[in-house]
């Protein structure tokens, strides 16, 4: 019998953690050898999550690097920011590999993270090290990576949409907005007045309005993938709902082009990828065809009065904006097929 690779989830009390158990937990190649939280040291996975009672038996461990490093292959990182950019260079030290969900790895400059994260940035070393993981654009490099900077889940979306016509030169660069909007899972499960019920139900705010650091994640990222560099106005928004990510992405045209144009050049730019799903001529995606999945749906609409295109797509936040992905990468860097574990249907209604 093959033995399964070995992976540790540290910050696994998180959405993006329970999430990552949600998929490992049925993945025919990975077993999930440790759980880790510091802060519910020594307590049943199940105490914490009682919906996996019968279907994780787990207790949290503490943070010990050597010894989870003598025990796994692969760490995951489901933590805030802030955190993994000290702990990552310890374990890639002791030959493990790691999987940032967080946004310490994102960036290849120091200073541009000092300035969007208001902390110190993680060892220059490491960061060279870290390949961008957007799983459908970078696989060639994630197949060979051992450190890998998930992306962001407003970026991921943006991404998606914008690359094919951007690489295209179908659109103006200088001209694009994303306007975005996130369920409140997005926030994470720290209390904060800001997630709480009261002030989520029946509102719809914008917020960090020109400071959202996933702003020049997208930016450096349409940079190193197109040769291009953007001037991208970027708003997001927290919806009253759970899950999910809608970002509707407005870019004047360059070129004379029609909507099935767009259609056609994108079913071949993601041809051979699982989960991308490009809709009809006339129809746009919502958030919740694609719930609880790691699909990304992508819609068109090209305004000919104003020359202007409209690009429509969602995610589930947590799965293919943070775990789904995580484990996308996990299986590229692998040689597995890229979809093992993570054939979700969405969830409906």
């Amino acid at each position: 019998m093959v033995s399964k690779l070995r992976a540790a989830i540290i910050g696994a009390t998180g959405y993006s953690g329970v999430e990552l158990i949600r998929i490992l937990s049925q993945h025919p190649h990975v077993e999930i050898a440790m759980v880790i939280s510091t802060s519910q040291e020594g307590q049943d996975f199940s105490k914490v999550y009682p919906h996996l009672k019968g279907i994780i038996k787990a207790r949290l461990s503490a943070l010990e690097i050597d010894s989870i490093s003598q025990q796994v292959d692969l760490v995951f990182f489901a933590t805030p920011a802030r955190v993994a950019k000290d702990l990552v260079p310890r374990f890639r030290d002791n030959g493990v590999k790691c999987i940032d969900i967080s946004g310490d790895f994102r960036f290849k400059s120091p200073e541009i993270y000092q300035k969007w994260y208001q902390a110190e940035a993680a060892n220059e070393k490491y960061l060279k090290q870290a390949v961008y993981g957007l799983s459908e654009i970078n696989s060639e490099l994630i197949k060979n990576a051992e450190l890998i900077a998930n992306p962001g889940c407003y970026p991921t979306a943006t991404l998606l949409g914008l690359i094919p016509a951007i690489q295209k030169n179908w659109i103006n660069p200088y001209s694009i907005i994303v306007d975005a909007k996130s369920g409140v899972s997005g926030a994470g499960r720290t209390p904060a007045v800001g997630s709480l019920f009261a002030e989520v139900n029946e509102n719809l705010k914008a917020y960090k309005l020109g400071t959202h650091q996933h702003l020049p994640e997208i930016e450096q990222a349409i940079s190193d993938f197109c040769g291009t560099q953007p001037l991208i106005s970027f708003t997001t928004h927290l919806i009253p709902m759970n899950r999910g990510i809608m970002c509707t992405i407005y870019a004047n045209l360059i070129a004379d082009i029609q909507v099935d144009d767009l259609i056609e050049h994108y079913q071949n730019f993601y041809y051979d990828r699982p989960f991308i799903r490009i809709r009809p001529s006339g129809t746009w995606p919502s958030t919740k065809e694609v719930y609880g999945s790691n699909y990304c749906d992508i819609g068109f609409f090209v305004d000919q009065r104003t020359r202007r295109l409209t690009i429509v797509s969602v995610i589930d936040n947590l799965v293919k904006g943070a775990a789904g992905q995580a484990v996308q990468n996990l299986n590229i860097m692998y040689g597995w097929n890229e979809a093992t574990g993570l054939y979700l249907n969405p969830l409906y209604p």
